[in-house]
Order: C-alpha cells, then sequence, then structure tokens
C-alpha cells in the first residue's frame, strides 16, 4: 500500500502523536508500504526519510514549542498531484486535516482519521480564547470531521465512548493502540542512571516521564508524592520531562524541604528512555486528558508497576491490581496504594512482570501496525464497492 500521513505534530516534536506516527511509520515499511509524512517544518530541523514533506510553519512557543503549518504549499501540492495513493490518514481535524480530507476527496481515495485528543483539556494552551468556547469549537470541528471520514481510530475503547457521546456518529470507529517500539527498549541500562543521579541500590525510585503541563495534572502528583517522601526516608522521585509548570512542581517540593530527593532530569531522549525507565521501581500517573497514554504502555513493557488516577486511557491500559493500581483522583488513596508497592518488593516483582508480559502481548508496535493495516484493507475494499 502507498499510506499518506497528515499530521500538525511530528519530529522533532518529543511529544504523543509525533511518537505515533513514527512508530506506525516503522512498521509500515517493515512490512513492506510505503509511507509518506505530510507534517510543519521545523526551523533548522532537517529530516533523513525523503518520504517527508513539510509544509510551511509559523513558529509558536505558547508553553511549548509547536510549530502551527499553513495547510498550502505550492511544491508538496504539485508532488501530490503525480503521487499513487491507497489511502489518507489525518491525525488532527485542523491545518494539515484539512489538506488530508481535500486531497482525500481529489484522489477519490478514503480518509481515516484518528481522534488523539481530548479537546476540552487543552483549551489552556490558547489564553486569549475563553476555554469553554475554545472546548466548544474545538470537539464540534473535529466531531464534523470524524462524521465525514471513512473510519475513526481512538486509541483505546473509552475514547470512542467519549466521542460518541460528544456527536460523533460514524460507525466506522475502531480502537487501535500506538504501539511500544521493542527495538528502543533493548539492552536497558539502570545502574548508569541510578549512578548518574546518586540513587542507591536500597532506595526507590517514583518515576514520571511527561509533559509539565496542566493538562498532565502535575501538580496533584507532586502534592501527593510531596505525602510520600515525607513517609519514606529510601524513596526518590525523579521527573523526566519540561513544561511551563517544573518550577511550580519543584516550589512545592522546596517548601517542604524535600529538595535532595527530587531529580528533574528534562527531556529525555528516545534513545535513553528505556534507561531511565530501568532505573525506576514505581511509574506514578495522574493525567486525566490522555487517550491512551503511550507512556504507561512504555512503563509496562519496561516492567514497571503502574500507580495513576483512574481516567481515560490508563483505565483501559493499566489493569487494576494485576499491573498496578488505579485509584481517584485523592492523594491519600494515591498515597496508600503507593506505599504497598514501596514497602513490598515482592508485589512490585510480581505486577512488574505481568505488566511486561501484557505490553509484548498487547501493545508491542507490530501488533498495533498489523490492526491498523488490516483496517487501511477494509476501509479501502468497502470505499471501492459503494
Amino acid at each position: 500500500m502507498n499510506i499518506a500521513i497528515f499530521t500538525n505534530n511530528y519530529l522533532p516534536n518529543p511529544f504523543g502523536v509525533s511518537g505515533s506516527v513514527e512508530s506506525f511509520r516503522k512498521e509500515f515499511e517493515r512490512l513492506g508500504h510505503t509511507v509518506y509524512i505530510f507534517a510543519p517544518r521545523w526551523k533548522e530541523y532537517v529530516d533523513k526519510n525523503p518520504n517527508i514533506f513539510r509544509y510551511p510553519s509559523i513558529e509558536t512557543n505558547i508553553k511549548i514549542k509547536f510549530p502551527l503549518p499553513i495547510p498550502h504549499s505550492r511544491k508538496i501540492s504539485k508532488f501530490l498531484e503525480n503521487l499513487e495513493l491507497d489511502i489518507i490518514h489525518s491525525q488532527h481535524p485542523n491545518l494539515l486535516g484539512s489538506a488530508a480530507a481535500r486531497w482525500a476527496r481529489r484522489k477519490k481515495i478514503p480518509l481515516v482519521f484518528t481522534w488523539h485528543t481530548l479537546y476540552d483539556q487543552y483549551t489552556h494552551f490558547f489564553p486569549l480564547i475563553p476555554e469553554k468556547l475554545g472546548a466548544w469549537w474545538a470537539i464540534r470541528n473535529a466531531r464534523n470531521y470524524a462524521n465525514k471520514a471513512d473510519a475513526v481510530i481512538t486509541p483505546t475503547p473509552s475514547v470512542a465512548e467519549i466521542i460518541k457521546k460528544w456527536g460523533v456518529t460514524n460507525e466506522n470507529i475502531t480502537a487501535i493502540p500506538t504501539g511500544v517500539e521493542e527495538d528502543q527498549f533493548e539492552n536497558p541500562d539502570r545502574a548508569g542512571v541510578r549512578e548518574k543521579y546518586g540513587i542507591k541500590n536500597d532506595e526507590i525510585l517514583l518515576l514520571l516521564v511527561s509533559r509539565l503541563t496542566a493538562e498532565k495534572n502535575i501538580l496533584f502528583l507532586a502534592g501527593a508524592v510531596k505525602d510520600i517522601l515525607n513517609k519514606n526516608t529510601s524513596v526518590k522521585f525523579m521527573i523526566c520531562g519540561d513544561g511551563d509548570l517544573k518550577d511550580n512542581m519543584k516550589e512545592i517540593f522546596q517548601k517542604s524541604g524535600l529538595s535532595g530527593k527530587i531529580i528533574f532530569t528534562g527531556i529525555v531522549s528516545d534513545t535513553e528512555k528505556k534507561n531511565y525507565f530501568a532505573a525506576g521501581d514505581v511509574f506514578v500517573f495522574t493525567s486525566k486528558s490522555e487517550t491512551q497514554g503511550m507512556i504507561l504502555t512504555e512503563a509496562m513493557y519496561s516492567g514497571l508497576p503502574i500507580v495513576a488516577v483512574r481516567a481515560t486511557g490508563a483505565q483501559d491500559i493499566v489493569e487494576n491490581g494485576r499491573t498496578g493500581f488505579l485509584v481517584r483522583e485523592n492523594k491519600k488513596e494515591f498515597g496508600e496504594v503507593a506505599q504497598k508497592l514501596i514497602d513490598d518488593a515482592n508485589l512490585r516483582k510480581k505486577f512488574g512482570e505481568v505488566a511486561a508480559k501484557v505490553a509484548r502481548e498487547k501493545y508491542a508496535s507490530k501488533v498495533c501496525a498489523e490492526r491498523m493495516l488490516d483496517l487501511y484493507k477494509r476501509t479501502i475494499s468497502s470505499y471501492v464497492n459503494n
């Protein structure tokens, strides 16, 4: 198959959608398919892959660096005119999503749309727009786009239920998660990271890998972990990531005199990520905005038990009492289940082993890519027959 993927969010952006696109691209190509990526231009970033095409973009840096693509390019249009494609997969309902829909109609091929985002959780990125108005517009726009697509993908079943309540009537909705790129997790180095940051062998390391922004609910997590650290002399907390709330997190721990037990690493590269997961003992996560939470499947693949707030995404991935614990957004409850894992090495090991097994069976990138390709084939067949 010749597959075109249109995305507003792509490398070198280190976040979820770009990771999802790249994971599927690699697996599709390994399985013999040709993939063309259409994404916004990043200043001074050079692609090594000749099948990546960059639309002009406007540089923005509201809380995080994020270029906004301009969905028109004479050069790209000329290329697309002569490109033979079987299917177009859009990752967004706007900007390059509009270009994806336009080219699908023009070429008379099916359009697949992945609903990645709970848009009502992200309106704080646009401070000049009232949050309720922004959420209403974003959901309405995505709903209309989904209803015109030939198939809709959600990362988890619970997201499918949410978008139906938001008015998506498209009958072709399928839950397909983004898979873990297994080659990125081969031969991790636990000792190296722990030695680098002065973590002793008998110390328990709580780990977070996340963007440090409001939709990730990280200030609640900081408060919950603060209470845990106050009760345990041999526990430390490592935060891998960056964002506009980093200083707020630091202040919470500084006021409690816990700075010596907190480690901020900044953003960790894909090549190094496996080592940081390996260094951890318990993965903690309180985001309520996830449609999947790819980072959870990566933590599970690395053999980490999870403590998470029961919310969309996490409740589809974490098996409560088997691969980790799911709790209400309550610091006391969060601390109690985390304490169980801190106190019981056998329980940590048991949960971690089951988590790794589940991740390999259900969330390996090859497994997820094969499911997506099967959906492409069925969508193309249905489109042709209609």
